[in-house]
């Protein structure tokens, strides 16, 4: 299992920080052949359903993620959504928390777990890079982009 976190600070309110985190279908956005799509009727709540869907044509699979945990900022609290990765392939999940930082900025923190189905753990060192690099680009567009 790979795991590992990325913190960004950025020139933003806290909640309009949650609000682009926090739009699903924008979560692929800068991933080659891959889109998502909520599944469950908004708002996004403890049991909302989303799914990367990656490969091209009928060649590919489906990483659906589930909300286990919905808490958005409020009162000076950060907030902290997590998602549970339920596919046949991609399994963990990952934490996003989203509070003010220094000078009122918004902090953000993604935590992931990751683990790849039928791979081998000697193969977490080049899944640990490739995520971080991959996940690393989406947040950092998530948070560029209204």
């Amino acid at each position: 299992m790979v795991n590992f976190q990325l913190e960004r600070t950025v020139p933003l309110p806290v909640d309009e920080a949650w609000r682009r985190l926090t739009r699903w279908e924008r979560h692929a956005e800068s991933v080659p052949l891959t889109r998502a799509f909520v599944v469950t009727d908004p708002p996004t709540r403890v049991g909302t359903v989303f799914v990367a869907r990656t490969g091209l044509g009928p060649l590919g699979f489906d990483d659906p993620m589930e909300v286990t945990v919905w808490r958005p900022p409020k009162g000076g609290e950060p907030g902290l959504v997590r998602l549970v990765k339920r596919g046949r392939i991609v399994l963990g999940s990952a934490e996003l928390e989203v509070g003010t930082g220094p000078g009122g900025r918004a902090r953000v923190v993604w935590r992931e777990d990751l683990r790849v189905r039928m791979l081998p753990g000697l193969f977490d060192p080049l899944v640990g890079a490739a995520a971080r690099s991959v996940f690393g680009r989406e947040l950092n567009r998530l948070l560029r982009t209204p």
